[in-house]
């Protein structure tokens, strides 16, 4: 890509699921002009849901990419899953962006899959901005989702925007740092207008409280607004911007994605405000000889350095590795050096990914989020990087599994096709997990719930032809001993001489159920969901699977 690194935007729509994310990132594309006609969840056009299974169930099951520009800058878009079931996906991708807005629900309000969104975002030092969505609905509520959000969230929220009218009657926001009301027709155009003569009490105290908490962001600008200085408008949004990058608040917004209210100044505060890959700093990583900790900074001229967080497999096209630049650029064709894998790898395109397309693009630099197609080694949590200048990333890890299903073919002579058809499910999802029960002799998939292992299920059906059966896995019942029991056996031979006789008592008792546990760490660890053995091990400084 041709933009220069502050001009770029890497930015993860995340939410519980139903708060809005897809139709959000519907508007924001028709906003932006990459689409002419803004799709609805419940038809079934969405560009970001253009899965089978998505469609089917209405809910992201993987998270969609797309690239939009907005006022000259480029702004990556990823469209999360919110469903549990699928969350493990929305952790692995957050870690490529740079910041994240979180969608919140006027009527239903936070829920723990937001909380956990958010813990996600705080773990990998991300700022945001939160979006209360579907103020036009009945019973949906501002301030009561504000305070719900400030019950929840760290570090504090703070309100930048109020709404105009209330459920049905919302029609526009007020913009506090501008003091100016913005009104929206039905195609979502906003029309400036005076503050409501109801709000300008309202909208006079919601300033005063933002003036104060954007001044304590800077040490200088709280001196003066103290001794009673009035602030300027240049200073405060410096002052917010400065505040949000280190994340001492949560600016909250407000608006109505499916009525196209408010998305516009969403979009505005995304460029203005939130982190460029640039604003975010150098990353760490491990140098894979020694083990000593490397600095990559976001700068087109040092040694090329990207991680993959996500692959998509597909029996026609090939695989399609998803991955961010770190460091370094790379030219529309050539070649890197896989550390995970310690093996070198070659590509002929770089791509851009657009929903359920794809474009070339001539390079990628630093912050770029693209594609390869057809790698052969190269999968989800891979550091790729020069041969000479070698560095390893620390990925994020997927969620754990939490739930199992004994799986069979439907069709006699067709084991070989289900487990050439589960490696590249499993390549695409590595939330799920295949194993071999060795005394039921049962393949088990374990996922992260019957929703997750039902739609591999239907993956593996319209992508791979193959139809399998899930069961409850068997349980493998052992007998033990109840109570102390003493047994004699004797021994007694004569055929001459001095002859044989031996006399032997063996007793036999069960273990105490006391303090002493070991025998019981193989449930233990299944109960607490922890393997028996890691399955991860650390190997100078990368995450690898044990070969089994």
């Amino acid at each position: 890509m041709s933009e220069s690194v502050d001009k770029l935007r890497n930015i993860a729509l995340v939410a519980h699921s139903g708060a809005g994310k897809t139709s959000l990132a519907e508007v924001m594309l028709n906003k932006a002009g990459v689409t002419t006609r803004i799709g609805r969840v419940e038809d079934g056009n969405t560009v970001m849901d253009f899965e089978p299974e998505e469609i089917k169930r209405q809910s992201s099951t993987s998270t969609g990419l797309h690239h939009i520009d907005w006022k000259k800058h480029a702004i990556t878009l990823l469209d999360t899953p919110g469903d549990q079931n699928f969350f493990s996906d929305t952790r692995l991708c957050m870690q490529a962006v740079d910041s994240v807005v979180m969608v919140v629900d006027a009527v239903d309000g936070v829920k723990f899959q937001t909380e956990q969104a958010w813990d996600f975002a705080t773990e990998f030092g991300q700022p945001g901005v939160i979006f209360i969505n579907k103020l036009d609905r009945e019973r949906a509520d501002f301030k009561r989702t504000f305070d719900d959000v400030a019950a929840s969230f760290e570090p504090k929220p703070i309100t930048v925007q109020l709404p105009i009218g209330k459920e049905a009657g919302f029609n526009g926001i007020v913009d506090l740092l501008e003091k100016k009301a913005y009104t929206y027709d039905e195609k979502g155009v906003a029309t400036a207008t005076n503050i409501p003569s109801d709000m300008q009490d309202d909208v006079e105290a919601a300033f005063e409280a933002l003036v104060e908490d954007i001044a304590e962001a800077d040490d200088e600008l709280l001196e003066r607004y103290l001794e009673g200085e009035t602030l300027s408008g240049e200073e405060l949004s410096a002052a917010l911007r400065k505040g949000v990058l280190d994340r001492q608040f949560i600016p909250v917004l407000c608006g109505s994605a499916t009525h196209n209210i408010g998305v516009d100044k969403l979009m505005d505060f995304v460029v203005t405000v939130l982190p460029s890959p640039a604003d975010r700093g150098a990353q760490v990583g491990l140098d894979p000889a020694t083990g000593d900790k490397i600095e990559r900074q976001p700068d087109p001229e040092a040694p090329f350095s990207a991680f993959v967080f996500k692959t998509i497999a597909d029996p026609y096209a090939g695989r399609l590795t998803h991955f961010r630049v770190v460091s370094g650029s790379l030219g529309s064709d050539g070649g890197f050096y896989n550390v995970t894998k310690e093996s070198k790898e070659r590509y002929n395109q770089i791509l851009t990914v657009m929903g359920k397309n794809q474009k070339p693009i001539q390079g990628a630099g630093p912050g770029t989020i693209a594609a390869f197609a057809k790698l052969k080694e190269t999968v989800t949590g891979d550091t790729i990087c020069d041969e000479g200048n070698q560095i390893a990333y620390e990925c994020a890890q997927p969620l754990r599994s939490l739930i199992a299903y004994a799986i069979s073919p439907k069709s006699k002579g067709d084991e070989d096709k289900i487990y050439g058809a589960l490696t590249k499910i499993l390549e695409e999802d590595p939330a799920l997990t295949l194993e071999r029960n060795a005394e039921t002799r049962q393949a088990l998939l374990k996922g992260r719930g019957q929703v997750h292992i039902e739609s591999a299920v239907d993956k593996l059906k319209r992508k791979y032809s193959v139809e399998v059966v899930l069961n409850l896995p068997k349980v493998p019942y052992r007998e033990t001993i109840k109570k102390k029991i003493r047994v004699q056996g004797k021994h007694k031979k004569q055929t001459g001489g001095h002859g044989q006789f031996g006399d032997c008592w063996v007793q036999f008792e069960p273990l105490p159920m006391g303090p002493d546990l070991s025998l019981w760490t193989p449930l233990l660890a299944a109960l607490s969901r922890e393997p028996i053995f890691p399955p991860w091990k650390k190997v100078s400084g990368n995450l690898k699977r044990p070969v089994s």
